[in-house]
């Protein structure tokens, strides 16, 4: 009889989390979906920096692979994203006294639309934009790499939050 109970139990608590999609990261996967794609990012920004484009495009589907359970394919994906980079513009964050800039701020500004063909109600087209700053005393040329990491890493939080955790 406790055998009979005992696999009962193991039985019934194999069916139960079968039908649960979780992930480590949080993460709500929408019933159904298995695939994704993410399209490359267009850099329609007026000051270009050459590797943005590959650098988001890059990090938002590794985000999405090791977060996920979704297969990344190339076409007719599941969830879809696609993207343009809008902005990227260095500028004065905070002024001394004799009107020197003390801080300089990197921005970039990215419009994203996500596509999901499983539950339409969860597609959003939205501007996501990051910044960092960094002091007027060192050349952007030698902090841009770090600073672009940076806030590349924030701007995929945010669309990863957005599309999977309803952030």
């Amino acid at each position: 009889m406790k055998y009979k109970s005992l696999m009962y139990c193991i039985f019934s608590i194999m069916i139960f989390t079968s039908c649960i999609r979780l992930t480590f990261s949080g993460a709500s996967i929408p019933e159904g979906a298995k695939t994704f794609s993410v399209n490359y990012f267009v850099n329609n920004a007026s000051l270009v920096n050459p590797s943005l484009s590959q650098l988001i495009t890059d990090k938002l589907r590794e985000r999405i692979q090791s977060q996920t359970s979704l297969i990344m394919v190339n076409d007719n994906a599941d969830l879809t994203f696609e993207g343009e980079i809008t902005n990227y513009i260095v500028q004065p964050a905070a002024l001394q006294a004799n009107d020197v800039a003390s801080l300089n701020q990197l921005t970039i500004t990215i419009n994203v639309k996500y596509s999901n063909k499983i539950d339409e109600k969860q597609s959003f087209s939205q501007q996501f934009s990051r910044y960092q700053q960094f002091s007027s005393t060192v050349s952007f040329s030698s902090v841009e790499s770090s600073l672009v990491e940076q806030i590349v890493n924030d701007l995929v939080d945010d669309i990863f939050n957005r599309a999977f955790i309803n952030w």
